[in-house]
């Protein structure tokens, strides 16, 4: 899969930090005390104006981040986005898009939506919006959102270019809810193993699983891969639900405790609808929370294989305190436990910045006798921080995906894979081994010299072999969808072919 930088690692987990349990939606108010006075001093008094609002959301942050990394402070904007997130949904047109040459190009409309209602298509360049050009002017990501996204039943006018057509076509778009999934795949890799790939744990999460799982299983599963790479965290329930699928009832999920909490534990409850499957649980450094939670359990409960390299190490609860203005503070009341008693949490003491970075200079670690903690059948696992895996992928350090990281950041992957997807639409092809990748790298590397002469592309075997199957995965998912991404992908992906020979073998 596409390898990570730390700072990104740190961005997607806080993102995942941020949304915590979801919290007991307590209400309060600041007051008195020698921190109102302050404030209320330097209102008063200080030489030059300030901005009250942003000086006091500062100074609650300070406090905050000297707690620990996950007590949090959201502004009342900030608040609504991360809640229309985990939501599962929000209000706009229905597109997927890309900024390619300095416009809007559409890369799908999403099924449902009322932009596809209205037949807007896959290649369409957006060029106005409510009679504002937004073609050439730098626009980005988050200017298309707030120009595009709003009010369920608002209306917005776009004209957009289509290839063939001399004049701009126009449309009139009612904004509706558009589904966002937390479930990026469910497909059968290999003759009865199926795999389900989980990006966060949102309010519909679980939903989305257990629909993904029961149309595995009416193809034949009996052994599932559950990837949680790169999983931030999300909703607590929702992580206890999926487990509650796999676990038989009255087996341990989690417990929690804090200082002015009792212990509180979790138990499944039901008949699972999953749990005659076989199970291997794939993770990575930026394995998160909620991710730990559902390994951690399947670990411990002798129910699953986890497999990859240690979690991330996120098992602060933090409760939501809901403020007057709208804003709210995540105030960290808890920690979690795995039902061996491994705390989830790693060390936090030295300071935030070489928390966050720490899974970058990760190495191979002696684990003191302390932290060696004992399943349910008997099996030895590791605490000290995040779950440590029944089996280990090692880091290949000869490997460097520098250059591959780069050229998808100029955009030029999306940009390439986006005209060729559009050629293969207009030539009907209908599946991805039709495709000659010998051919469309040769055309890629035309394309990467007429956009930059200066770059050569110098990257090893195993990195061009990675190149190569993303550039197919790519293009693919513009044809044939995110299924067909991710079984390309797991051709050439160490984790997931692991769990196949493990799920095939002894386990």
């Amino acid at each position: 899969m596409k390898k990570l930088q730390p700072l990104v690692y740190a961005i997607l987990i806080s993102i995942g930090f941020y949304l915590g349990e979801g919290g007991s939606g307590k209400d309060a108010t600041l007051e008195g005390g020698k921190i109102n006075s302050i404030i209320q001093m330097i209102k008063d008094h200080y030489v030059d104006t300030i901005n009250t609002a942003d000086f006091e959301d500062k100074a609650i942050n300070s406090i905050l981040n000297n707690l620990d990394p996950h007590s949090s402070y959201i502004p009342i904007k900030a608040f609504k986005a991360v809640e229309q997130d985990m939501q599962g949904s929000f209000s706009g047109i229905g597109v997927q898009f890309n900024i390619i040459d300095d416009s809007i190009v559409v890369i799908s409309a999403i099924s449902g939506g009322p932009s596809e209602k209205l037949g807007i298509q896959s290649g369409d360049r957006i060029v106005i919006v409510d009679k504002e050009n937004v073609a050439s002017i730098n626009i980005n990501n988050e200017g298309v959102i707030k120009r595009l996204r709003g009010k369920q039943g608002s209306e917005v006018n776009i004209s957009i270019k289509r290839r063939g057509q001399i004049k701009l076509i126009p449309f009139k778009i009612v904004r509706d809810k558009i589904p966002l999934y937390s479930v990026d795949a469910g497909i059968i890799l290999n003759d009865n193993i199926g795999y389900i790939k989980i990006n966060r744990f949102a309010a519909t999460t679980y939903d989305e699983m257990i629909k993904k799982a029961r149309d595995l299983k009416n193809k034949g599963m009996k052994s599932l891969i559950i990837d949680l790479r790169n999983n931030p965290g999300g909703y607590l329930h929702v992580a206890n639900q999926i487990c509650d699928e796999f676990l038989k009832d009255n087996e341990l999920i989690v417990f929690t405790e804090g200082r002015n909490r009792s212990k509180e534990e979790t138990y499944a409850t039901k008949k699972g609808e999953l749990e005659a499957i076989k199970i291997a649980v794939l993770i990575n450094e930026g394995s998160a929370s909620a991710s730990e939670i559902v390994s951690g359990a399947l670990q411990d409960n002798d129910r699953g294989l986890v497999i990859g390299r240690r979690s991330f190490g996120k098992g602060l609860v933090q409760e939501q305190i809901n403020l007057n203005d709208g804003s709210v503070i995540r105030l960290t009341t808890q920690r979690y436990y795995t039902p061996s008693g491994r705390c989830i949490q790693k060390n936090y003491s030295e300071n935030n910045i070489n928390y966050f970075l720490e899974t970058h200079s990760r190495g191979k670690e002696d684990i003191p006798d302390s932290l060696i903690y004992t399943t349910k059948n008997g099996r030895t696992v590791y605490g000290g921080g995040g779950i440590n895996p029944d089996i280990i992928i090692e880091k290949d350090t000869n490997v460097n995906y520098l250059q591959i990281n780069k050229m998808i950041s100029k955009g030029w992957v999306n940009e390439f894979c986006f005209e060729k997807s559009e050629e293969f639409r207009k030539q009907n092809i209908s599946n991805y081994k039709e495709i000659n990748m010998s051919n469309i790298y040769n055309k890629y590397l035309y394309f990467i010299n007429q956009k930059d002469p200066s770059f050569m592309i110098n990257i090893g075997k195993t990195e061009l072999s990675y190149f190569k199957n993303l550039i197919l995965a790519s293009i693919s998912r513009n044809l044939w969808g995110n299924n067909t991404y991710y079984k390309i992908l797991s051709t050439d992906d160490e984790y997931v072919q692991r769990a196949i020979t493990e799920l095939e073998s002894k386990y």
